[in-house]
């Protein structure tokens, strides 16, 4: 079985810029082969900074992106501080749910 399971919808679009919330399935423990950056205490929103190759974010069918914001963690809805997010992310046994927001820049 493949230890990641990726499902994507698609949120409405938002000026020139259109989001995609993406759903993110990790299974079989740390590391989850991803690294975080922001949160309000720095001013700047929780994103994604690093996927480690052949890590576990690395295997997904669609991979997470360095810059895709982290808006929910196992179902818990984010206050934007990292230190929030690391909480969950460590306190996280054999599975990890994110939910991502990743924008594309529509150009014309």
């Amino acid at each position: 079985m493949h230890p990641s399971v990726y499902r994507a919808k698609v949120e409405k679009q938002k000026g020139r810029h259109n989001s995609v919330t993406v759903e993110v399935f990790l299974q079989g423990g740390a590391p989850w082969g991803f690294t975080l950056k922001g949160g309000l205490e720095h001013g700047e929103p929780l994103i994604i900074s690093k996927v480690e190759e052949g890590g576990k974010a690395d295997l997904l069918t669609s991979k997470l992106q360095v810059g895709d914001e982290v808006i929910n963690i196992n179902n818990v809805e984010l206050s934007g501080y990292r230190q929030e997010a690391i909480t969950l992310v460590k306190g996280s046994y054999k599975t990890l749910k994110l939910l991502i927001r990743r924008y594309e820049i529509w150009s014309r």
